[in-house]
């Protein structure tokens, strides 16, 4: 899962993928603004056909977040 969501990342962000670790911050460490974190919420959705509760994006910091979340809906 990790790996997915990296790539992910490295393709919404135009950011190099070997960068991006699940502690890394969206917006401190990969430089993802307000956009940038909709859009990447938007990718995250329709790859993992899943939908964010808005609420739950608005807490979604890190990368780890984004797989916690994911594995918690999966459930």
């Amino acid at each position: 899962m990790f790996e997915r969501i990296r790539t992910i990342i490295a393709e919404e962000l135009d950011v190099d993928k070997t960068t991006i670790e699940p502690q890394s911050k969206l917006a401190d460490d990969l430089g993802a603004d307000s956009l940038d974190a909709v859009e990447l919420i938007m990718a995250i959705e329709e790859e993992f056909d899943v939908e964010i509760d808005d609420n739950d994006a608005t807490k979604i910091k890190t990368v780890q977040d984004i797989i916690d979340y994911l594995e918690k809906i999966a459930k």
